[in-house]
């Protein structure tokens, strides 16, 4: 089984255990608010671009957008989503949680991000919440910009590929089995930003956490609020970018 076959059975799996524990565990928090609050920076980001850049009129898609973690953003914009993932288990879960608060302008589509089920120009909006590495860079950009309508936009959070701290860490959970080594090799660095970049006539880049490995030890020793101010501070001062642990681009005006 190829590594692609590999990420989907996992998520199926995950996806078939929460359709099964459905209704025997109180509703998940989604979104930023169910990320640990060390971590949560760059996604709460993520959620204010949207809620600044989407609007009702708005046809969005959303790549990967699995169980719904991050789709309910992208709802309270009253734009009309369309969350797609290669994983069926997965939209089912998000279907049983997010449609009946949607009032019909939510629709799931099983879609693989390396070619996507859409005419072209399909959509004002495509966003995209950590699924970027799960396929061939030059194959998903490619349909990221061909499903994208003139004018239209492009805002994704993800990891970054430059920090060896982070580097190792995903390593060793490729080791314990727990990522396939293509998702390694196919997260995003700022040469990919910078591509995908040229095709609009806006962008805006945001770099978090270049010490979020140390989190853990500084909540121990400055408290959580402590702690963030500190992380924030640090890339402040050092105009974080290739160290950084995630972004969020935001690309608009597509050319």
């Amino acid at each position: 089984m190829d590594d692609k076959g590999v990420e989907r059975q996992r998520y199926e799996e995950r996806a078939r255990l929460a359709l099964v524990a459905a209704g025997q565990q109180q509703q998940r928090e989604l979104g930023a608010a169910g990320i640990a609050a060390e971590l949560r920076a760059p996604y709460t980001f993520y959620e204010h671009v949207i809620s600044e850049r989407v609007s009702p009129s708005h046809d969005v898609l959303e790549l990967g957008a699995g169980t719904g973690f991050h789709t309910g953003a992208l709802l309270r914009t009253g734009a009309r989503v369309t969350a797609s993932d290669i994983s069926p288990s997965s939209l089912a879960v998000l279907e049983s949680s997010l449609a009946g608060p949607s009032q019909g302008r939510l629709q799931t589509r099983v879609a693989d991000i390396e070619a996507l089920p859409f005419e072209p120009g399909s959509f004002d909006v495509v966003t995209c919440a950590g699924s970027l590495s799960y396929g061939d860079p030059k194959l998903v950009d490619a349909e990221i910009l061909r499903v994208l309508r003139p004018g239209g936009a492009f805002i994704c959070v993800d990891s970054l590929n430059h920090n060896p701290v982070y580097r190792l860490n995903r390593w060793i959970n490729y080791r314990r089995g727990a990522r396939t080594l293509s998702t390694l090799q196919q997260m995003p660095d700022t040469r990919r930003i910078d591509g995908l970049g040229r095709h609009f006539n806006s962008v805006n880049v945001r770099y978090f956490g270049s010490i979020t490995w140390a989190m853990p030890l500084l909540v121990r020793v400055l408290g959580l609020s402590g702690a963030s101010r500190l992380s924030d501070s640090f890339d402040d001062f050092i105009g974080v970018k290739r160290s950084a642990f995630k972004f969020v681009l935001t690309a608009e005006g597509k050319l």
